[in-house]
């Protein structure tokens, strides 16, 4: 699994860095989402080690997680995506909070910027959530094509939308998506998200009323997913949320192809030589 693979000079996961960036920032609980089979290892392998600097929780995210009334498919498999994931934790989640991806990483930087943003709301308020941009050309693989959320803000840096690429690549000098056998060229400077996003305890139960919506639309489908993007770019619209884009000098990277491993190496030995991080985080 990409997310214990220990890639770090002294021998850490991305995982170790970005809990060890969310303390540094500020906050104060990790909950992860994990499937039933690898929690009991997890404990073992990390977050018997977080206890000591942070609290540490999880859920399980489960297929059948689902609203009242609707049924499976008997031959889905695998949970409903990254929304549903972030409401398996919902009994949990209390407080103002950020989601991220467990293989990023994200940048002591991008945890500063998003601690800074959640201590000044409510867990009431509902009107202004937000998420971290990245530069597309920042988050590119050099071995394959990637999926990314091409975002569009207004010039107050709010979000507009978030329109899903699912084969942007290199070609050449080019950036090109690729949709249905048509190449379309890309600037490289589009701000995209990496899924850390930050929100308040009070869009839970809206994200409760899209997802039975999404359940009675696309439910019976093997493979759909109910993506944050999908959830956000509802409320957007109908101007129930504003997402504020956050600027950070942050670097994202993780391992999307094996080939990639040896760049990220390299890249994290790097911040530790410079200090950036002490040469054992935990």
């Amino acid at each position: 699994m990409k997310q214990m693979d220990r890639i770090g000079p002294n021998g850490e996961s991305i995982i170790d860095y970005s809990v060890y960036d969310a303390v540094k920032a500020g906050f104060g609980k990790v909950i992860f989402v994990l499937r039933e089979e690898i929690v009991e290892d997890f404990y073992e392998i990390f977050a018997n080690t977080y206890k000591k600097k942070i609290a540490v929780d999880h859920v399980v995210q489960r297929l059948d997680d689902i609203p009242e009334g609707i049924h499976l498919n008997p031959d889905r498999v695998k949970p409903w995506g990254t929304c549903h994931a972030v409401l398996s934790a919902r009994d949990k989640l209390k407080e103002p909070f950020a989601v991220i991806n467990g293989d990023d990483f994200y940048g002591a930087e991008a945890f500063g910027a998003m601690a800074d943003f959640l201590a000044d709301i409510k867990p009431e308020d509902i009107g202004e959530q937000a998420m971290v941009g990245y530069i597309l050309n920042n988050t590119l693989s050099d071995h394959g094509f990637v999926s990314r959320g091409i975002c569009s803000t207004d010039r107050d840096s709010f979000l507009t939308g978030v329109t899903e690429r699912t084969h942007i690549e290199r070609k050449g000098e080019d950036i090109v998506f690729v949709e249905d056998g048509d190449a379309t060229i890309l600037r490289g400077d589009e701000v995209v998200s990496m899924n850390f996003w930050g929100f308040t305890p009070a869009i839970l139960p809206v994200f409760e009323n899209i997802f039975r919506d999404f359940m009675l639309e696309k439910g019976q489908e093997l493979k759909s997913e109910f993506y944050i993007p999908y959830a956000t770019n509802i409320l957007v619209e109908k101007g129930i949320i504003r997402v504020r884009v956050l600027e950070s000098d942050a670097k994202w990277f993780g391992v999307t192809y094996s080939q990639d491993k040896a760049l990220v190496m390299g890249k994290l030995k790097a911040l530790s030589a410079s200090g950036k991080y002490p040469a054992k985080i935990w």
